[in-house]
């Protein structure tokens, strides 16, 4: 009955979060899930409906170890043949935003990221370092609270792992990838998940942008891992790093 706080999705109710009695039913069914059924974790969907204030709430309460929020917000087009912007910092600095509001006790999905990583692996890769140097997604600005990724149930990319592996923040895998895409995607994907851990590759690791134009992308990850993506030519010059694990234009040497 009161005013909505936000976007209306129109396949589900719009549930009234400012009600005492609302918020209370949604803490009972959160602590159910996390002491009787076991979930450790918790995504909040359609995040842009409800007031983060409400998040905080929630996640105060039922105390998930980690918590993530689908602040899906369109990227920044220009016409007339709305292309994707080249900066990208009111699109990430409305996500960060709505961090902020949650008391900064969620992560959000790195939206920001990903619109810019699928116009890149198309011949595009300069956008992948932005005006001051650093990755140009949430995870350029604020990378233990970005949760990067490449596809969901509901978008399409099948490029980036090399990416979002390699680089800080909090990378996940999309599981019809991993699972339903054949041995070859399984292996590749395993391999970098490896070279991750065993690096100690995390989410607040430092990065160095080596080279980032049409073809060619090229990173330092604490001083560990480099790698590269697209056609261009380019290989670390000191001759301690080791070849890692190659494909179809990327490769990753570690120490």
């Amino acid at each position: 009955g009161s005013r909505s706080y936000g976007d209306n999705f129109h396949g589900v109710p719009n549930i009234d979060h400012s009600q005492a009695f609302v918020r209370k039913d949604i803490i009972g069914w959160l602590k159910w899930l996390r002491k009787t059924i076991g979930f450790q974790d918790f995504r909040f969907d359609f995040a842009k409906g409800y007031d983060p204030k409400f998040v905080k709430e929630y996640v105060e309460e039922s105390k998930p170890v980690f918590s993530v929020g689908e602040y899906w917000d369109s990227c920044n087009y220009a016409g007339p043949d709305y292309r994707l912007d080249y900066n990208q910092d009111s699109h990430r600095q409305r996500i960060i935003k709505w961090i902020d509001k949650t008391g900064q006790v969620s992560a959000a999905f790195d939206f920001t990221t990903k619109g810019i990583l699928q116009e890149a692996v198309k011949g595009q890769l300069w956008r992948l370092r932005d005006s001051q140097g650093k990755p140009p997604g949430v995870l350029g600005w604020w990378p233990s609270r970005a949760v990067t990724f490449i596809e969901n149930h509901v978008t399409g990319s099948t490029q980036g792992y090399v990416y979002i592996l390699t680089h800080p923040g909090i990378p996940t895998i999309f599981y019809d990838h991993f699972y339903d895409w054949g041995n070859s995607y399984h292996d590749q994907i395993v391999k970098l998940m490896d070279i991750r851990c065993r690096q100690d590759i995390h989410s607040r690791s430092k990065i160095k942008i080596l080279e980032a134009r049409s073809n060619l992308y090229a990173a330092n990850i604490d001083d560990k891992v480099c790698m590269k993506i697209g056609d261009g030519s380019w290989c670390p010059s000191d001759r301690e790093w080791i070849l890692a694990t190659s494909g179809n234009r990327y490769a990753v040497w570690h120490k």
